[in-house]
């Protein structure tokens, strides 16, 4: 099979790019816009394989997406703007990549007749979850332009499997952590910091609880959502880890070597929601469970940005200097 992977020099696709080189005999055209988030060093090391074929593209631009996914038999689409706090300053970029692409993607999928349409999306678009876990029936309850987007582009392309019968499955995971992840995100950039001798920013209270789930583990999740996944329907991908932001914060310092100093408390994000849960036992059902252990999946997290400032180092300057 040939698949056609958006997003692929991000860090969840380059991850899953990585995972299917590895684990199966698939081809893939790995497609990215290479903006602040993608880079090419993170598909360095699989480059090389006669089955690998990157392509420098924008998921807004039809005919940069028509000509690339030519031949493919299948997508998986990751690409998106990914980041709450920049939704908050600037919601046009997030609503014209997340649904216009999707709306994209989608349509140029139909056009060339594919066999399944993967669509990624985030947990964040259930909302805040005060009991409970959310399952794949739940209202949809966004809360920040970030999740409004996705929960828009969720529906975009479920809405293409009941108008076109386009074969689309979408899948929604909890906050992924693991290598490549650029460090604006709170785990690479808590570590990065406390490397360089830093304090960390924790929001409000710290309470704030997320489920997080290792992103080889999510790669997993995906390619059985791919390849075993019922069309139309929605696959929740959770690493059943909810911990506390200032416990993910004091565990980060430990591993680092820091002490509780570090910790700068800043003013609560705006809208910023309490908890997040999501019930994989639709998932589940179909053979996928993770695999790796949240202690020992953050301390390997932790070990591969140490080992690898060259990586890194060269984002956090360029993030600096604008």
């Amino acid at each position: 099979m040939k698949l056609f992977v958006t997003g692929a020099a991000g860090f969840i696709g380059s991850n899953y790019v990585r995972h299917l080189l590895a684990a199966s005999d698939d081809a893939v055209v790995a497609f990215d816009a290479l903006t602040y988030a993608g880079n090419l060093d993170n598909l360095r090391g699989v480059d090389s394989d006669p089955r690998f074929a990157f392509v420098k593209g924008n998921i807004r631009d039809r005919e940069a997406v028509r000509a690339a996914m030519e031949g493919c038999d299948a997508v998986v689409h990751f690409a998106a703007e990914s980041h709450v706090d920049r939704s908050i300053v600037d919601p046009d970029e997030f609503v014209l990549t997340n649904c216009l692409g999707t709306n994209v993607v989608c349509d140029v999928a139909r056009q060339h007749g594919v066999s399944r349409v993967v669509h990624v999306s985030t947990d964040e678009v259930y909302g805040s979850v005060e009991d409970g876990s959310s399952t794949e029936g739940d209202l949809l309850e966004p809360r920040s332009p970030y999740s409004a987007s996705k929960a828009g582009s969720d529906l975009i392309a479920l809405s293409y499997q009941t108008t076109y019968g386009l074969p689309v499955v979408v899948t929604r995971a909890s906050n992924n952590y693991g290598p490549y992840q650029f460090p604006e995100k709170v785990i690479p950039l808590f570590v990065t910091n406390l490397f360089d001798g830093l304090r960390v920013p924790l929001y409000g209270d710290g309470m704030n609880v997320r489920d997080w789930l290792y992103v080889a583990d999510h790669c997993t999740g995906v390619d059985v959502a791919l390849r075993r996944g019922e069309v139309g329907e929605v696959y929740n991908i959770g690493g059943g880890n909810e911990v506390p932001n200032l416990h993910l914060t004091r565990r980060l310092i430990e591993l680092c070597g820091r002490d509780e100093s570090a910790i700068e408390y800043v003013d609560d994000r705006l809208g910023h929601d309490r908890r997040y849960s999501v019930d994989c036992a639709k998932l589940r059902a179909l053979g996928w469970a993770p695999q790796r252990d949240f202690d020992e999946g953050l301390a390997a997290t932790v070990g591969w940005y140490r080992d690898n400032r060259w990586w890194w180092e060269p984002l956090r300057a360029r993030a600096a200097t604008g």
